[in-house]
């Protein structure tokens, strides 16, 4: 949200104050996530995989939060073990990343024809996070 604020001032389609009002509401947004996380009782990593999860409202109907808070702290830890400098590039990996993935999901019984896009939602958040944690 901030680099298209930052773009959209760069090409003059916006103005400084529009810009300040859009810096004001992402912070907002983040409070508000940062909040959420500790509500459900979660890193902020781990808010990325349940909110990559709970896109899908019959996981939400199944499982339930706690189920899915479960399985988001599971696919923190066991994403985080496997992910490499040059995991994003190396084939090999993200199809063992996304066959761990889907063992997880299994093991918890995410809904089985929600699966895929889950697994992709995760392995994209995964690429944004995993940037932190192999530095």
């Amino acid at each position: 949200m901030l680099e298209l604020a930052l773009r959209r001032y760069q090409n003059r389609a916006i103005e400084a104050a529009q810009v300040i009002e859009e810096l004001i509401g992402v912070a907002r947004d983040m409070r508000e996530a940062n909040a959420r996380g500790e509500r459900l009782g979660l890193s902020e990593d781990e808010v990325a995989f349940y909110d990559a999860l709970e896109t899908n409202d019959s996981a939400v109907k199944v499982l339930g939060d706690e189920t899915l808070q479960d399985i988001a702290r599971e696919l923190v830890k066991t994403v985080r073990a496997n992910v490499t400098i040059d995991w994003t590039v190396r084939e090999n990996v993200r199809a063992h990343l996304r066959v761990l993935v889907k063992r997880i999901l299994r093991k918890f019984g995410y809904p089985p024809d929600k699966q895929e896009r889950a697994t992709r939602l995760v392995l994209e958040q995964a690429e944004v996070l995993s940037e932190a944690w192999v530095a």
